[in-house]
């Protein structure tokens, strides 16, 4: 049996050219850069940097070519539309040359500032730590199978310096690529005089090897070398512990000679390399910069974030010659072929994109200067007088503050930089929770870490502090704050617990 509903139902749907404009919202400065620069090679009427006096030529351009372009549409499209009974065109090429200008007041100008010079110097040429690695093995006398080796090995390094590839692995990819048969003691081998270029402990597989290469080719006379190598040799949990009691009873040593060892094994490189074998190195590029001036903020938005984009001259004259080709023809009678009219479509599809992009990016623009002053309002006492002044702040209250959704301010905010007068920082920094004091101060939950941080540092590191002890002596200073958000902050520090803190002391 079949029934007949009706349902009303309300859907939210986004324009293609909204997306567009998520989309560009989100990414950061350099992000947005290669954006623009994609967007450019895809679209040939995009143009960027034309000058005041050339867009004064353009505009009278503009103009001739739409007053052509009516003549020739009248002449040449009057019979095809009594005959196929279409109506006039609707698309309005008014609005679509001149409507570059964003609906929010703003046009995407450059920022000519210094910093468009620096970007054009180019970067000097480094070796990377593979090429590295790769010229010291003429040092090492291998054959040519031996080097083939090595190059595999030295290929599978990860961006922290360990090698974490199995070794089987390695030798299954010889065996196919190279049809060269060898075992996983020849790759053993290889590794471990790999190990020992520089830096030492390259392409270690865990830290235990790592520190034990390093002591291994330190002369036999330093201080704690024998007493270090053994513990981590036969001792490695408790080490990992810090048992103290259970290695000197196990390694038979004194306090004395085991914290030698310890001081030792501190002054090694637990990741040699790491960061260097990453294919460039990466740079933050602030979105904005704030400067407090004769009493005033001065916010200005980095000037690749607002590149001056314009309707390509050369496009809007090929369109005004297609429009008087297209009179000549009509005046002339001569037979429609239909190409003029595929130019004039594709002209005017890429035109259509080209303004919505423009847009998209103006708007882009005028939201995100609206986040930053929001934030700079909200965090004034910051940017005036430097860390100690960061107070609670939520992306609602910004929001509010700009009358826009969380979402909008989230997309700003994430991988976005700021550059101000005590350095950089993300602006994802400036939003945490607030606590209470006992006499109703509201504080930045980071301003609590900073007190953890500070009462960790000045502990007995003979007896570390337990996180309720901490909580404890918060307490004592008016913070209220369990013992399980005292061991969250302490995480996000990076700070061990109590037991990992202990070392030796000697009286």
């Amino acid at each position: 049996m079949l029934n007949l509903q009706q349902k009303q139902q309300l859907q939210q749907k986004l324009s293609p050219q909204q997306i567009q404009y998520i989309k560009l919202l989100q990414l950061p400065t350099l992000a947005l850069e290669q954006r623009i620069k994609a967007e450019m090679e895809i679209n040939p009427l995009l143009e960027e940097g034309l000058e005041e006096e050339q867009e004064t030529q353009e505009e009278d351009i503009v103009d001739e070519t739409l007053d052509a372009l009516e003549d020739a549409e009248e002449l040449r499209d009057a019979d095809v539309r009594e005959e196929q009974g279409e109506g006039e065109d609707e698309y309005d090429w008014d609005e679509l040359l001149n409507s570059t200008d964003d609906l929010y007041g703003y046009k995407a100008r450059v920022d000519n500032s210094a910093e468009e010079d620096r970007r054009e110097i180019p970067m000097p040429a480094r070796t990377s730590m593979a090429e590295y690695l790769v010229d010291q093995l003429s040092f090492l006398d291998f054959d040519e199978n031996e080097d083939l080796i090595a190059e595999q090995i030295i290929g599978s390094i990860d961006e922290d310096g360990y090698l974490r590839r199995p070794l089987e692995s390695i030798v299954d990819d010889i065996i196919f690529n190279y049809g060269v048969m060898i075992t996983t003691d020849d790759v053993e081998r290889i590794l471990g005089r790999i190990q020992r270029l520089e830096p030492v402990g390259i392409a270690s597989r865990d830290l235990r090897e790592c520190l034990l290469v390093q002591l291994q080719t330190m002369p036999a006379g330093v201080t704690g070398r024998d007493v270090a190598v053994r513990m981590l040799k036969d001792a490695y949990k408790a080490f990992t512990m810090k048992h103290f009691d259970a290695l000197m009873k196990k390694l038979d040593v004194s306090g004395e000679e085991l914290k030698d060892a310890y001081d030792l094994i501190h002054r090694l490189n637990p990741k040699p390399g790491e960061g260097e074998f990453t294919a460039a190195q990466n740079y933050i590029t602030p979105d904005f910069t704030v400067r407090f001036i004769d009493g005033e903020f001065i916010i200005t938005l980095n000037g690749r974030n607002a590149p001056q984009l314009r309707i390509s001259k050369q496009y809007r004259q090929m369109l005004h010659q297609i429009s008087a080709e297209q009179k000549k023809e009509q005046q002339a009678k001569a037979s429609q072929n239909g190409v003029d009219q595929e130019t004039k479509q594709f002209l005017k599809t890429k035109m259509e994109s080209a303004r919505w992009f423009i847009n998209s990016v103006n708007q882009r623009r005028h939201t995100m200067m609206k986040v930053m002053h929001a934030i700079v309002e909200l965090q004034e006492e910051f940017f005036k007088y430097g860390e100690g002044y960061l107070r609670p702040m939520i992306l609602k209250d910004v929001a509010e503050i700009i009358d826009m959704d969380i979402s909008t301010v989230s997309r700003v905010v994430n991988g976005k930089y700021v550059q101000s007068e005590f350095g950089v920082y993300e602006l994802k920094y400036f939003f945490s929770e607030g606590l209470a004091t006992d006499s109703g101060e509201e504080i930045s939950n980071k301003e609590v870490r900073a007190i953890i941080e500070s009462i960790i540092e000045k502990e007995d590191k003979r007896k570390p502090l337990s996180d309720q002890k901490i909580a404890t002596e918060l307490e004592e200073r008016g913070f209220q704050i369990a013992r399980r958000t005292v061991t969250k902050y302490r995480e996000q520090l990076g700070i061990p617990v109590a037991r990992l803190r202990k070392e030796i002391v000697l009286s």
